[in-house]
């Protein structure tokens, strides 16, 4: 078995992220592999069956319970909601909430139920529950699934639901009534390619382990963020001091020593993935999880250079934040740049670009301004706004905060950037391992990769 789940890895990752697809197949007929069929969900194995799904549970599909969530408590159930099933299929409460009803026991799940989004924007998304999760009742607009095990593996149908074939279902179905949904009926009626069950739990435990990487990942990747995040507490204030540093920092105005760039108005209509000169877009920056920007490496939009003459250039070094923000938590986010195209770049729409003195501000400690607390804390308290959340640069320039000595800037900028690499590192891991277990999903439950003999899988 071993040796055949290494050979759909190496499949897998020649494959690439390819999906599923549950497009209509047009090819002809000579285009079945021998041992293989056509049916309304693809090719498929000759000895593989297609069925409702109805038909493989062992009761109808339920509603969840309508109750109001509570506060968590050790002594009550964990209350699983939609918003607590996060993109990968786990549950992942933010915070964990519990539920005090006097039928809250009719609701438990159990190990081998799946529950079902059935209604709003995260339509379709899928849980299998976990004994390790803890006690659960599902809320009410969920849907629990319950696999006859006989006859269909619940890990097996918990990757199906995650191929493009059934996404593809979901968003059929949903838009029949004009807005998002899918009730426990039209679950029931989901055509689902079954491989006989020694089979099926072969392919389940192949993508387990690869579900079991990926997770792990994830938990390595929490942890160096929260040892990031305590150490920037440290290094950021003061109260850590690298080896070799001493004496007090010297309260600076940044006004005083920094300029501000014109920056452009232009909007992401304008905007094109090839032009003369980089153009950097405040949703760029809100949506990138690096502090440093390199648009030699990166996929940056660009702009024609006649549309932006009159702007300044960014140089190595400038910090560029957004001035506009939904919520707190965006408010004085910024990335610094760190290198620039040969024809330029300039930061658009929603941005200020700030170009401070070197021998105040270090490079790469400038990227990590943003978690300042005397920095960020006079920008949020100065944001100003309804809806949207203001910054500008009188806002930047009027903040005062303690800096050290540029050399212990530059000390401490390379240790957050080595933690950051590391980070990085690892994410880069995890988004390889996810690809290679759509790669394996696509091989697997097509059948076009069998990990049981033909014949030999009853």
């Amino acid at each position: 078995m071993a040796e055949r789940s290494g050979a759909v890895e190496q499949q897998a990752v020649r494959d690439g992220a390819a999906f599923y697809s549950v497009e209509p197949e047009i090819a002809t007929t000579e285009d079945v592999p021998p041992g293989y069929k056509r049916t309304e969900v693809g090719v498929i194995p000759e000895d593989w069956r297609l069925c409702e799904l109805r038909k493989l549970l062992s009761a109808p599909p339920n509603y969840g319970i309508n109750a109001a969530a509570t506060q968590y408590e050790e002594s009550l159930p964990a209350y699983l909601r939609i918003t607590d099933i996060d993109n990968d299929g786990r549950f992942s409460p933010d915070p964990p909430v519990s539920v005090k009803h006097k039928s809250a026991h009719d609701y438990f799940l159990n190990t081998g139920d799946l529950v079902f989004a059935r209604t709003g924007a995260s339509v379709g998304k899928s849980y299998e529950y976990k004994s390790s999760d803890g006690r659960l009742v599902y809320a009410g607009f969920l849907i629990r699934v319950s696999p006859d095990t006989r006859r269909l593996d619940p890990t097996f149908l918990s990757n199906f639901c995650r191929t493009e074939h059934y996404w593809n279902w979901v968003r059929s179905v949903s838009l029949r009534s004009g807005q998002p949904g899918v009730n426990g009926a039209e679950y029931g009626s989901l055509l689902v390619p079954v491989p006989p069950v020694k089979e099926q739990r072969a392919i389940a435990t192949a993508l387990s382990d690869a579900d079991t990487l990926i997770e792990s990942l994830d938990r390595l990747i929490a942890k160096k963020r929260a040892i990031k995040q305590a150490a920037m507490q440290k290094l950021l204030t003061g109260q850590t001091r690298l080896p070799g540093f001493a004496g007090e920092w010297e309260t600076r105005r940044l006004g005083n020593h920094v300029s501000f760039l014109k920056t452009g108005t232009n909007s992401r209509a304008e905007l094109a993935s090839n032009g003369r000169v980089a153009y950097l877009h405040y949703g760029d920056i809100h949506v990138r999880s690096s502090v440093t920007l390199n648009p030699n490496a990166v996929t940056t939009p660009h702009i024609a250079a006649s549309k932006v003459r009159h702007l300044d250039k960014l140089a190595p070094g400038d910090l560029v934040f957004v001035d506009a923000s939904e919520d707190l938590e965006g408010v004085g986010k910024s990335v610094e740049i760190i290198d620039v195209p040969k024809e330029g770049m300039v930061a658009g729409l929603h941005t200020i670009a700030a170009r401070f003195d070197k021998d105040v501000l270090a490079d790469g400690f400038k990227a990590y301004l943003q978690f300042c607390p005397q920095f960020i804390g006079t920008l949020r308290r100065l944001a100003a706004g309804t809806k949207v959340l203001a910054t500008n640069w009188q806002h930047l320039a009027s903040v005062e905060m303690e800096l050290p000595c540029v050399a212990e800037q530059q000390a401490i900028a390379a240790v957050l950037s080595d933690m950051d690499a590391e980070i990085e590192t690892l994410e880069r891991r995890r988004d390889k391992s996810r690809q290679t277990k759509q790669g394996m999903m696509q091989q697997l439950l097509t059948g076009r990769v069998r990990l049981v003999k033909p014949g030999k899988a009853a």
